[in-house]
């Protein structure tokens, strides 16, 4: 009868044994369907920030290339402004250094005493469209 009743002790132990390990082995299989649940999400999570971050770098590229191609057009004019400039400069030196006019000149061509203003667009550069800069 002892031999039975710690027969029966053991069967016991052995049983709350497998109890607490199938409860311990159900609890470590929740604790890592939810570890992996929550790397799902955050996975979710980080792909939606990479396509506004994608965005967002597109909309910045797009706005330099924009901003390019008005710097390109403003550098064109500043260059043809400044040739003007210097035409000009060139003008009143000679006017100023000669005592005459430059139209008073014997030596001036026809069409400069015709049309004086001729003369500014003698060498002037040929002014590019800012669309000529835009990439398709």
């Amino acid at each position: 009868m002892a031999s039975s009743s710690s027969g029966d002790l053991m069967n016991e132990r052995k049983r709350k044994r497998m109890v607490s390990n199938r409860e311990s082995a159900r609890r470590s299989r929740m604790k890592k369907k939810k570890h992996l649940d929550d790397l799902m999400s955050q996975v979710e999570q980080l792909k939606e920030e990479n396509i506004k971050i994608i965005t967002s770098i597109n909309a910045t590229i797009q706005n330099y290339a924009t901003v390019e191609a008005e710097n390109n057009v403003l550098r064109a004019q500043m260059m043809e402004l400044n040739q003007r400039l210097h035409s000009l400069n060139d003008i009143l030196s000679y006017i100023s250094n000669n005592g005459t006019t430059l139209f008073e000149d014997h030596n001036c061509p026809e069409t400069l005493v015709n049309n004086p203003w001729n003369l500014m667009y003698q060498n002037q550069p040929i002014m590019a469209s800012g669309m000529c800069f835009y990439h398709y």
